[in-house]
């Protein structure tokens, strides 16, 4: 998708133009399942999970030949107030390692045999400290929207997002706590590792962002704007191109949960076509995943972030295509079915 300007109002647009599911390919998975030679339903999660890919990709059999590991990088103004256990130079350091193949997601993409991209976003123009002031103007918002959806490519078949950010688990609190309500202490964890004062400065943080822009929160794209993170709004637009495209989305732990939680306050089956990839460690991100309905794959006890839950929940998935597509019917195996 070409690179351009939107504007909140044409986000909208694009929300209120997205595709449904296809409910013939829905009932062709459904159709073949039940002729696979195993008891009904014995493959549990797996059998949901290829109806839920299927569906959202639009074709029978599925196909899982070009998964995309989209990671965005961008610094945090907030970052000042002393949230963190790691300085903001971390997150360009972090790059470099990305690039040297060093970092845990570089290992996972080998293994998973997935095309990861880093999506470095002026790293030497964090957003403004969103205890001060909106963390970014609209058009700076919608920009990094625009730049998310460049991810979405031509080819790809499955969407894994993830980010990287000092300072993003603070944005991603103060966004699940502008977007739900509640203490800002309900939705701060300790991130990169803080405790004691510095968590208490954290949770501080969002409570005072919070008290200061809160009369901007009946729209969603607001709270995006005035307390979230360049990285975190790309994550927003892949999100929608994503949909638009038919291409399904794992999404990684708190942070790229939060930013896709946008476009579901805005419509709550904007993230139809997403599934959590990990329950993050953050205690935030389980409010969340509740809160959206969604059901992770998985739990490892996990918060690095980089897109590394979602990764690794595309390997369940390729099993549960594998089955799906690979598996003999009864009549093929001359096995019989069950009783009638």
């Amino acid at each position: 998708m070409a690179a351009q300007e939107v504007s909140f109002d044409e986000m909208r647009e694009l929300l209120a133009a997205m595709p449904g599911p296809n409910e013939t390919v829905r009932d062709k998975v459904r159709s073949r399942e039940a002729e696979l030679t195993k008891p009904a339903g014995a493959l549990g999660r797996l059998e949901a999970l290829t109806e839920w890919f299927s569906t959202w990709q639009g074709r029978h059999p599925p196909q899982l030949e070009r998964p995309r590991v989209a990671v965005f990088v961008a610094n945090h103004g907030v970052v000042g107030r002393g949230v963190s256990a790691y300085p903001a130079s971390v997150t360009a350091q972090m790059v470099e390692n990305f690039q040297a193949n060093g970092a845990a997601i570089n290992q996972l993409c080998v293994q998973q045999d997935a095309d990861l991209r880093v999506y470095e976003m002026a790293l030497d123009h964090p957003t403004q400290d969103f205890t001060q002031e909106p963390a970014m103007t609209q058009t700076e918002c919608a920009r990094a929207m625009a730049y998310g959806m460049m991810a979405v490519e031509d080819g790809i078949d499955a969407l894994c997002l993830g980010e990287m950010g000092i300072g993003n688990t603070t944005s991603a609190a103060a966004i699940c706590c502008g977007l739900f309500g509640g203490d800002a202490a309900n939705w701060v964890g300790s991130g990169t590792g803080v405790t004691g004062e510095a968590l208490q400065r954290k949770a501080a943080a969002v409570q005072e962002a919070i008290a200061l822009h809160g009369p901007a929160f009946e729209d969603p794209f607001e709270v995006a704007r005035c307390i979230g993170g360049h990285e975190l709004s790309a994550i927003i637009g892949a999100v929608l191109a994503a949909r638009i495209a038919r291409v399904p989305v794992l999404l990684d732990g708190y942070a790229c949960t939060a930013a896709a939680a946008v476009l579901h306050q805005i419509d709550p089956a904007a993230l139809d076509h997403c599934v959590v990839g990990h329950l993050s460690a953050e205690p935030g991100h389980r409010r969340l995943v509740d809160a959206l309905g969604q059901i992770p794959v998985l739990d490892l006890g996990m918060r690095l972030g980089e897109g590394t839950g979602a990764t690794l929940a595309l390997g369940v998935l390729r099993a549960a295509i594998s089955c799906h597509n690979g598996m003999s019917t009864f009549s093929e195996a001359q096995v019989d079915g069950p009783a009638r």
